[in-house]
């Protein structure tokens, strides 16, 4: 009966409007201010939200065909966890603390926090709603959260996500993202300058695959017996092209949105200085390719574009547009060189760990660099880089902060993934993994014309009918390499 009592007192209590949501109701006065900045701040949010089809078609188009619908699934599954997990306790242990705070203690299901210029200080120069800065915070969390599973494709367990997705959606993204970006202690107290988180949700998110990465290994095939890596080639690069399009109109939310301001324009600044960036980073990365391979590698260019997005992340509301092409350009060159580095030992399908790992380590180091002052000023926190004050100590504050976090993350990480394979395990036995994870794991398939066999596809018109005998260049067979 008491258990009752309270899980009904819980339930009334989360129906009831909070309330500073009931003064704004109510208070019939808001300034212009406020609903122009929520609405630029909601908008920016649903940009970055639009970035999950990205990772999406992304992965797809990495995979084999055998593994295309799982994707689905995963992304979606990950993406409604950590909606729930963020409301519940991860804004609150991200944000939700006075200046330098280690975790949060206010606003768990946001709720009962008072002033939330007070209760989440760190975006209290921004009078858009909470709700909006909420609905845009979260979707860093679903971001940081989909890049993980870049590094695992075609070899785990579904259930590995949903155990993983929970915890790094209430503890490890809210805590360590919440010490960089939320006004944590590296922010505050240090003074770590990464401005939309090329550290807070690009590295915290390479990390976590990193960690799963060494516990699951490699898929099968993908290294000879002389250990030299084989190429796995995806089935569709036009989708990934697709993928890496949609990424880029979502960090127009990303970057710029970070400015949780519209009235003063500077997130026009910032996406200017974003689109550069990109534009180097596809130019540094085919120029790189083609030097050693002498080849124009499709998958480069993308991923030289996402790499040299990741890498402005943090600098974006920091640096003048020149500094932007030179940020993007070495990231671009990273690109290749890292992926065709970590490809000798570890098998990473979508180049994750280059692109969002290294190329997040350079965005954030970057700062130390190429900060401008005055925006170091405008922005309050930090001081300018080498190139204008001759210090180093903007770029030992960065490198303090990659250090603290990457261990962080990886070593919680990893001892989450360390207690799920010896409980749950990690991944799929041999026999399923040849099958593919499309039908092994949610018994059907994304292409189920290619795997069917010709007599059972019913209602498809180029199948062959039954009592025929199906030409050779008709009959569906599986791609297993």
């Amino acid at each position: 009966l008491g258990a009752r009592v309270l899980g009904a007192a819980l339930l009334a209590s989360l129906m009831v409007p909070a309330v500073a949501s009931a003064d704004l109701w109510e208070s019939g006065s808001l300034q212009d201010s406020v609903g122009i900045n929520t609405m630029w701040v909601f908008i920016a949010a649903v940009l970055v939200i639009f970035m999950q089809l990205g990772f999406m078609f992304l992965e797809i188009g990495f995979s084999r065909g055998k593994n295309a619908g799982t994707i689905v699934a995963k992304i979606w599954t990950n993406f409604s966890i950590a909606a729930l997990m963020y409301w519940a306790v991860g804004f609150a242990f991200a944000f939700g603390g006075d200046l330098g705070h280690v975790i949060g203690t206010t606003g768990f299901f946001l709720r009962d926090y008072g002033d939330p210029i007070t209760a989440f200080p760190i975006m209290g120069f921004s009078d858009a709603s909470i709700e909006a800065k909420w609905i845009f915070q979260f979707a860093f969390c679903a971001v940081s959260l989909a890049i993980v599973w870049g590094t695992t494709l075609e070899r785990i367990k579904f259930g590995v996500y949903i155990i993983y997705a929970v915890v790094f959606s209430a503890l490890i993204y809210p805590i360590f993202s919440g010490w960089v970006f939320g006004g944590g202690w590296l922010q505050a107290n240090v003074g770590m300058q990464d401005f939309a988180g090329s550290t807070a949700v690009h590295l915290i998110g390479a990390t976590g695959g990193l960690a799963v990465l060494l516990l699951l290994g490699a898929r099968k095939g993908k290294y000879g017996p002389d250990g030299k890596p084989r190429a796995i080639p995806g089935h569709n690069m036009p989708l990934f092209g697709l993928s890496v399009g949609i990424l880029l109109i979502g960090w127009f939310g990303f970057n710029p949105g970070s400015t949780l301001n519209a009235l003063d324009t500077r997130f026009a600044e910032v996406a200017l200085v974003t689109l550069l960036a990109a534009g180097a980073g596809v130019l540094g990365s085919i120029t790189t390719t083609y030097l050693i391979t002498k080849t124009i590698d499709i998958g480069m260019a993308g991923n030289g574009m996402i790499g040299a997005l990741v890498a402005i992340t943090a600098p974006s509301g920091y640096v003048m547009p020149w500094a932007g092409v030179v940020i993007g350009l070495i990231a671009g060159v990273i690109v290749p060189i890292g992926v065709y580095a970590i490809d000798k030992k570890l098998d990473d399908p979508v180049g994750a760990l280059t692109a969002h790992g290294l190329c997040g380590i350079w965005g954030t180091l970057s700062c130390g660099l190429f900060t401008l002052p005055a925006l170091a000023e405008f922005n309050t926190i930090g001081e300018g880089g080498l190139v204008y004050t001759g210090s180093l100590t903007q770029l030992g504050d960065q490198a303090l902060g990659v250090v603290v976090v990457f261990a962080g993350v990886f070593i919680t990480s990893y001892a989450t993934f360390w207690v799920i394979k010896k409980t749950y395990g990690l991944r799929v036995t041999e026999d399923e993994e040849h099958q593919g994870l499309d039908i092994s794991e949610h018994g059907m398939y994304g292409y189920p014309e290619q795997f069917i066999p010709a007599p059972e596809l019913v209602g498809y018109g180029a199948a062959p009918q039954y009592g025929g005998a199906p030409s050779p260049a008709t009959t569906p067979k599986e791609v297993t390499a």
